[in-house]
């Protein structure tokens, strides 16, 4: 065991479930609050990216970096997720007062 390294192993893992989590924060966003808070995933994508520069450990800047960019991809996800909603493939909020995204008529 002492010369396995399991780096590769936990960033991989760990990369999997930021990108699986990000999945639903993305819907939930959209369902809630549209696409008006896309700005906190840009300043939270870009503090972690230039967090991961300042830490020394290898693992914990990958992750700051995975997450970082997560958020940011996050952003084009928000806008695609208004897309799929006014496709009908997602629900849409009936609750949610939102004049630049109008509730679908019901025909």
């Amino acid at each position: 065991m002492k010369n396995m390294n399991f780096t590769g192993l936990i960033i991989g893992a760990a990369t999997f479930l930021c990108i699986g989590l990000f999945h639903p924060i993305v819907v939930k966003t959209e369902y809630y609050f549209g696409t008006k808070p896309w700005w906190i995933f840009l300043v939270v994508g870009i503090a972690s990216i230039a967090g991961a520069l300042f830490v020394g450990n290898v693992v914990a800047s990958s992750l700051m970096g995975v997450f970082g960019f997560s958020c940011l991809w996050s952003i084009l996800e928000l806008f695609e997720q208004k897309k799929r909603v006014e496709k009908n493939w997602f629900p849409r909020n009936p609750n949610r007062k939102d004049p630049l995204n109008p509730p679908a008529l019901n025909n």
